[in-house]
């Protein structure tokens, strides 16, 4: 490990204290910016890729790595940079982040090759690790507890609103003009977005105090969660038979378990993990894992529904997909200030009841879907996600010590990123097994070869096992909270 000494604090008041009213709202405003910037850049490339494939003279299977180094940077850097935020301001390193996500998509849009453009959307990811791994602690910093679910729950409504027009900016912007114009979008924003964090966050200082970057830590889960990634990435297109696939997740385990044991030995982890002695920091992280696997499940899924069973044009489709995010970018400020008025665990277990609800209203859809019974179904759904993120986010930040916020911010994006990349291929093989089982079709052939009724069924069983383990989810930790009380604040 290497030493890191004391750092000259910003000329400042201590990082807790509270600003004024208005210097809050402008903080607010400047990380907002990060925040939609990469969430903005999770989906906007997914319509461009048929054309990137033919710009680019590549294959389906290489033009996938676009979108997954992207996140799999995310989920590699994310801890470090949530580390780092503790030791060092975290207002320079998310000026730093908005710097390097800029840079990378003024690299992604100058791409000779597909080469380049997966190199540089890795670059890219680096910087939205900074963003998504400090951004929380940045607001928990900036509102004082009576608020802090309210500042959670915008964070939480403008990253839904990046998701929710990434495919819709980014399918403009390809009919427009060509595929890079969704890279050159990001560079004005990311402009006027440092500038803004710059002037309008207020400086904050680290600890502190001399402490050691773990080096050794930091390389072993990055290759930990390169081996997660690219293993689910293969359970995805191979099934779970791929001897390859299986290698790679077995041999990222014993990583995992090799990572624990020397973090347990380290005065100085990157992962401390007295935090997980909490049962609100640890059950809170759990729940957001589940969350997020259901979340990314539901979304991988309904695509496909929509274009496979009930046959409607790619542009009809997005319309439908936008209602989802649209309803949780308006529940989630509202799910924050419920939080902060009735705790957050009622209003997390009310989110997980509706999530499940709406999974269940889903598992019934079938060939003869009419539009209000899809809204019925996809209502339930959004408005719990809504009702479920900002409440579980607050409850985790309000039981990590004040010193450890950095790291706790980086958990809950790691948690997102981890139950997303397990959420996809998992909830995919579901479907597609299910899909060709019922179409009595041999296992090495594509789930696309199935008729619509086998298709259906899959699809029902999906939803119905998602609805399922939302409920379990939902009484674990209805159990567990009655038998603790709050660890700090929730």
């Amino acid at each position: 490990m290497v030493v890191i000494p004391k750092i000259q604090a910003e000329a400042v008041s201590p990082s807790r204290r509270e600003p004024q009213a208005w210097a809050k709202w402008g903080a607010m405003l400047g990380i907002s910016m990060g925040v939609f910037l990469f969430a903005l850049d999770v989906y906007i490339v997914n319509l461009a890729l048929p054309v990137m494939v033919e710009s680019l003279h590549t294959d389906f299977v290489t033009i996938q790595w676009v979108v997954l180094s992207y996140l799999l940077a995310i989920a590699v850097f994310v801890l470090s940079a949530a580390k780092l935020g503790d030791i060092f301001s975290k207002k320079r390193l998310y000026i730093l982040g908005m710097v390097v996500f800029t840079v990378g998509s003024l690299l992604c849009a100058l791409s000779p090759t597909v080469e380049w453009a997966i190199a540089f959307r890795f670059l890219q990811g680096i910087g939205a690790a900074f963003l998504s791994g400090l951004g929380t602690a940045a607001i928990v910093e900036i509102f004082p507890p009576e608020q802090r679910g309210l500042g959670l729950g915008i964070r939480a409504g403008v990253f839904g609103l990046g998701i929710m027009l990434g495919p819709t900016v980014g399918g403009l912007l390809v009919a427009w003009g060509d595929w890079p114009l969704i890279f050159w979008i990001n560079v004005p924003i990311g402009l006027v977005g440092t500038l803004m964090v710059a002037r309008l966050v207020p400086p904050s200082a680290g600890s502190g105090i001399s402490q050691r970057f773990d080096w050794a830590g930091t390389l072993i889960l990055s290759l930990v969660l390169t081996g997660f990634s690219l293993g689910m990435t293969r359970v995805q297109s191979e099934g779970f038979d791929s001897v390859g696939a299986i290698a790679l997740l077995v041999i990222s385990a014993m990583g995992f378990v090799g990572f624990l044991l020397l973090e347990l030995r380290l005065p100085e982890p990157m992962l401390d993990l007295k935090l997980f002695r909490s049962v609100e920091f640890s059950l809170g992280l759990a729940l957001r894992f589940i969350g997020n696997f259901v979340m990314a499940g539901a979304i991988f899924i309904l695509p496909f529904f929509l274009q496979w069973v009930k046959h409607y044009s790619a542009d009809r489709a997005g319309l439908l997909l936008a209602i989802p995010p649209a309803i949780i970018v308006l529940t989630a400020p509202i799910a924050g200030v419920l939080a902060d008025r009735c705790g957050t665990r009622i209003v997390s277990l009310v989110g997980l009841l509706s999530i499940a609800l709406g999974c269940f209203l889903m598992g019934g859809f079938d060939a003869q879907l009419t539009l209000p019974i899809y809204i019925a179904g996809v209502v339930p759904y959004a408005l719990g996600v809504g009702l479920f993120q900002s409440p579980n986010n607050s409850t985790i930040m309000g039981a990590a010590p004040p010193d450890h916020l950095g790291l706790a911010s980086g958990l809950l994006s790691l948690s997102r990123i981890l139950g997303q990349t397990a959420g996809v291929p998992l909830v995919g093989i579901l479907f597609s097994s299910i899909a060709i089982a019922s179409a009595q079709l041999t296992p090495d052939l594509d789930v696309t070869q199935a008729p619509v009724e086998a298709l259906v069924v899959g699809v029902q069983i999906a939803f119905q096992v998602m609805a399922v383990l939302s409920v379990a989810a939902a009484a674990i930790a209805a159990i567990v909270w009655g038998l603790h009380k709050p660890d700090r604040l929730s």
